[in-house]
């Protein structure tokens, strides 16, 4: 039996052996991590991706790690802030995205470089004076099971009509138009993100809980998309008071590259020894469905019910509805995965909370059975991707990542702690675990069973050992006593 106490105990270890790596850093803060810092940044405000970061961290990370030259990697690249602040500072980018909405947003934030922007520009002029979108026939709305009813009639038939006006427009402009649509969507809708799922309004007709919830405001169709428009017009010619050309480029503006695709099948294609730095913040093992949450966005991108229980499937496990990935051996060289397994199994800390949950799932105590094979698929395929890292960047290279603990069943999970020595046996350095000054809560069912807990947000930095890497992999990193718990692949 392994008790709450065995899992303090195990924390209790990993801390005192990164104690000296844990700095409190007062620069940074919730808001500077997360994407509030971006809601004044023109350009990165236009779309509201609120599980990314901001532009102001990246520019932190990229200064306190002196990355000045190369190509920078970002394998869990989202709406691409990591691309284009690297892109900007000359700097190359490499960016992995799964989800087809992330990887819209990047292509239509490329479409204003390289002197797109003045053309771009114009052309919404035109549409803001023409409104196109006021006549001719809708494009039909296909929407998803989750989304069915998610606009009033007029606003549905709005969004069809500039939707299908965008249609007749030349590539580069119709791709700029639908970007503007994606980033109205919530706010013209019946709907809000919620974390794990969308929160409806009463007014949606859809079943309500104990307390219906009102959206407030909701935004006519052409108010909402003429202020988005204008927004976007106006970030394009820069601020006339400060006489900034923010989409003028540089001398040397680095080049955006996206591969579309999950990180766990794309890191192992990806050549060794070639990336500078690596900056990224993957999903949280918090149980939030980006499937869910943008699913108003993927719909009318055209995803159907057959790809988003794909992409749900296919993306790291961090959410209930995760199963095990059958096949993901086949993608990483046998070498690698060995390493990673040894690595996962050995790591005591993890080890010790999943044994924990899967007793409170035996015992009918867990509010979902789903969440021990979550966590375990999070944190194995995070194992793997790490070791993959190891592989593809230079030696001395650093790897900085932004993440949260997160706490199931009144079990503290020290995310920071956990990876980081799994980090170490896949042949990193730990330089500095980040901690922001003000820790954050959980959830309500949480503190009410077991008490409040302040629970750390991290940046990770960390960087390739130089030494003995010329030796073959799986000598690099020399592992610690392997728990005899079988195959993962086989048990994740």
């Amino acid at each position: 039996m392994v008790t709450l106490d065995d899992i303090t105990r195990n924390d209790a270890e990993l801390t005192a052996r990164f104690e000296s790596r844990l700095q409190v850093n007062s620069d940074l803060t919730r808001a500077l991590v997360s994407f509030q810092a971006n809601k004044t940044e023109q350009s990165y405000r236009w779309f509201k991706y609120k599980e990314g970061f901001s532009s102001a961290i990246i520019n932190y990370i990229l200064d306190s790690v002196k990355a000045k030259e190369g190509v920078v990697l970002d394998p869990f690249a989202g709406a691409g802030t990591t691309l284009f602040v690297a892109a900007e500072r000359g700097l190359d980018a490499v960016g992995i995205e799964l989800l087809p909405l992330g990887q819209e947003i990047i292509a239509a934030r490329k479409t204003t470089l390289n002197g797109g922007a003045a053309e771009c520009s114009k052309a919404l002029k035109r549409w803001l004076a023409d409104r196109p979108w006021e006549r001719g026939q809708p494009k039909p709305f296909r929407h998803l099971k989750i989304t069915a009813g998610a606009f009033s009639d007029e606003t549905e038939l709005g969004l069809g009509r500039f939707l299908a006006q965008a249609e007749a427009e030349t590539p580069k402009l119709k791709r700029l138009l639908q970007f503007a649509a994606l980033c109205v969507l919530e706010e013209i809708s019946y709907t809000r993100k919620d974390g794990q799922y969308l929160r409806w309004d009463k007014r949606s007709g859809r079943r309500q809980g104990k307390k219906p919830f009102d959206k407030g405001h909701i935004k006519p169709f052409t108010d909402a998309i003429m202020e988005k428009l204008q927004q976007i017009c106006h970030d394009l010619a820069g601020s006339e008071q400060s006489g900034l050309q923010l989409f003028t480029p540089p001398a040397h503006f680095g080049s955006i590259e996206v591969i579309p695709g999950s990180c766990l099948e794309e890191l192992p294609k990806l050549p060794d020894d070639h990336f500078d730095c690596l900056i990224t913040s993957p999903p949280y093992c918090n149980r939030y469905d980006y499937t869910r949450t943008y699913a108003l966005e993927l719909a009318l991108l055209g995803a159907d019910e057959v790809e988003i229980k794909k992409l749900r499937q296919t993306m790291l496990s961090c959410t209930v509805e995760n199963r095990p990935k059958a096949d993901l051996h086949k993608s990483f060289h046998p070498d690698i995965w060995t390493r990673s397994e040894r690595a996962f199994q050995s790591q005591a800390c993890i080890q010790g909370v999943l044994q924990y949950l899967e007793q409170r799932k035996a015992e009918g105590l867990l509010n979902n059975s789903g969440i021990p094979r979550m966590v375990k698929g999070y944190f194995w395929e995070t194992t793997l991707a790490i070791f993959e890292c190891a592989r593809i960047l230079k030696p001395g290279a650093p790897f900085v990542m932004v993440n949260d603990n997160v706490r199931y069943e009144g079990a503290l999970v020290p995310v920071d702690l956990i990876l980081s020595d799994i980090a170490e046996q896949a042949g990193f350095d730990v330089e500095k675990i980040w901690v922001l000054p003000t820790n954050k809560g959980n959830s309500s069912q949480q503190m009410g069973q077991w008490g409040r807990a302040q629970l750390r947000k991290c940046v990770y930095v960390w960087r390739k050992a130089s030494l003995n890497l010329d030796k073959p992999i799986g000598q690099i990193a020399k592992l610690s006593v392997i728990s005899k718990v079988g195959s993962v692949c086989q048990s994740a």
